[in-house]
């Protein structure tokens, strides 16, 4: 299906059985449970929040697949290109094409975080080599500068000169000036490159600059209230975004706490809560949560209407 970069795109979760291993049943469920939200305009599967970093090669393509087969045909389907060296990332790439997935989203490779902002080179030969092996659109997942992972502007802009395929930018560079900046500068280019924040611990704010959407995990949860926000925020209704963002707050608090690493951890315990998964199961390193944090999901799901 054809892919615009704008609107809400959630990340999807997976779930996992007890010896770790795909539950495919449950995933789609979970999946469909999400695409049957009206006012969506794509889903994003093997990402974060499907915790791709402990993700094999195939387990890569079986998720896709299943993926596809569940929705694909309601949704264009994002699948994340997540590689430490380039000929893996093609791969993925290549394999991302001939299942049918709409759009591509590129992670820098965790080999650049020593250093690789002084080496634009390396960055603009990451995109060339994967958009020489598909005509898949890309979105360049943009990271904070502090994680040695975040391009610089003007390596971005070169990017995007070169690699006219890059139609978009995740962006969690969690700094609201430069946020601001890549969104009035971007979205104002010849050749437009829209912005999709990810900054979900301050959508609202976030969405009040006007990026041309968001692409979240939170939305595996809440893609209703995301939708409903981004909706408010578009017309410049201020009551109704503020009442919306109301209910996403405790969430949005609970999930971005210190560790952030739980985030995708505390949103599968939501939906255990919610009834919508069976079991919250998290492949190590990550392990479950305590009790007590559980206990502090479900008040904030009280909180935010989501649960008597």
């Amino acid at each position: 299906m054809k892919f615009q970069a704008q609107g809400v795109i959630p990340a999807t979760l997976v779930a996992f059985d007890q010896d770790f291993e795909i539950d495919v049943e449950a995933s789609r469920k979970h999946l469909r449970d999400v695409a049957d939200i009206a006012g969506l305009s794509a889903i994003t599967v093997n990402g974060h929040a499907s915790e791709i970093h402990a993700f094999k090669f195939d387990e890569q393509c079986r998720l896709l697949a299943a993926s596809l087969e569940e929705v694909g045909g309601s949704l264009p389907l994002v699948n994340g290109v997540y590689a430490d060296g380039s000929h893996a990332a093609v791969e993925i790439a290549k394999m991302a094409a001939r299942e049918g997935a709409s759009a591509l989203l590129v992670f820098p490779p965790n080999s650049m975080s020593m250093g690789g902002q002084l080496r634009p080179d390396m960055a603009l030969a990451h995109f060339k080599m994967i958009a020489d092996a598909t005509d898949l659109p890309l979105i360049l997942f943009q990271y904070p500068a502090s994680t040695g992972l975040g391009y610089p502007l003007e390596t971005m802009l070169r990017i995007f000169d070169e690699v006219p395929s890059v139609v978009a930018i995740k962006d969690w560079c969690n700094d609201p000036m430069l946020h601001e900046r890549h969104i009035r500068t971007f979205q104002s280019l010849p050749r437009k490159v829209n912005v999709l924040s990810t900054h979900s611990s301050w959508l609202m704010a976030s969405l009040s600059m006007k990026p041309a959407g968001l692409l979240s995990g939170a939305g595996s949860v809440i893609a209703d209230l995301q939708v409903e926000l981004f909706a408010a925020m578009q017309r410049d209704d201020l009551a109704a975004a503020r009442a919306v963002n109301d209910r996403i707050f405790p969430l949005a608090q609970a999930f971005y706490s210190a560790p952030f690493l739980d985030m995708h951890n505390r949103m599968k315990e939501c939906l255990v809560l919610l009834g919508r998964l069976d079991h919250a199961i998290v492949r190590p390193p990550l392990i479950k949560l305590e009790a007590a944090e559980i206990a502090r999901l479900k008040t904030a799901l009280i909180a935010a209407g989501l649960l008597n």
